[in-house]
């Protein structure tokens, strides 16, 4: 059995998989919350003999939590968990920026979706909102804007008048009270953004690409964007259980 876990800023999902790669056990934690107590808890439901699991692979963007959870897997299991950059990426995919500043999700939702046939821009709705771009085998490099439950909440602290909302789906663009105007200029600005972003990536690198999307606000755009895009949430967990696969981890 391999353990592989997704250390996010909002969200922690961790899966046991066994030698066929499937997925047979996962947990979902809220990043900030999680301590050494509820996390033993909820390892120990994944699995009940601790010979079971032999190693395991993380992608994390927290240091601290990663380092809790490599602890304990050390003490429960005996065995040491790797982080994914420490992996010879090289039989992967080329990286053609700096890896020390890209976030390991970013790097596992890029070789989820690598092909010798396609290019692919990534859009991932997390804490930031990010694009990632995969030409062939390679990893080009991606944008990071703003999130949106981020600035949604900047906002309702910032503006004494703006009470904290829920973003929906809209038709209309033109609010006619105030909790309307902010879900519009949030919902058809980020469609904005995102259809800026999607059309200047093209032109500037003169391909064309697939589009995936992956995080909490993935499926509230979908129909609403200019290009045609699919939705995988757990792209991340897939990019992980490649990078076993193609590095005989």
């Amino acid at each position: 059995m391999i353990l592989i876990g997704d250390i996010g800023n909002t969200e922690t999902k961790i899966c046991l998989i066994n030698s066929n790669y499937k997925i047979l056990k996962r947990i979902i934690l809220p990043t900030k919350k999680f301590t050494k107590s509820n996390l033993n808890r909820k390892l120990a439901l994944i699995s009940r003999k601790k010979f079971l699991i032999k190693k395991s692979l993380f992608s994390s963007v927290v240091p601290k939590k990663f380092l809790m959870i490599k602890s304990i897997l050390k003490k429960k299991f005996k065995i040491q968990s790797v982080e994914l950059k420490n992996l010879n990426l090289k039989k992967i995919m080329k990286i053609n920026v700096n890896r020390k500043q890209i976030g390991s999700d970013r790097l596992a939702n890029s070789i989820a979706v690598i092909s010798k046939k396609n290019n692919f821009i990534i859009l991932d709705f997390g804490t930031a909102t990010t694009f990632d771009v995969v030409i062939g085998n390679k990893y080009k490099g991606g944008l990071i804007a703003p999130g949106i439950n981020i600035s949604l909440e900047t906002l309702s602290k910032k503006a004494t008048l703006i009470p904290r909302i829920n973003l929906t789906k809209i038709n209309k663009v033109v609010g006619t009270n105030t909790i309307a105007a902010v879900r519009s200029g949030f919902f058809w600005g980020y469609i904005g953004l995102i259809n800026n972003i999607i059309k200047l990536i093209k032109d500037e690198t003169g391909k064309s690409f697939k589009i995936i999307a992956t995080g909490g606000f993935s499926g509230l755009f979908k129909n609403k964007l200019n290009s045609k895009i699919s939705i995988d949430k757990d792209i991340t967990i897939k990019g992980l259980i490649r990078a076993l696969k193609l590095t005989n981890f």
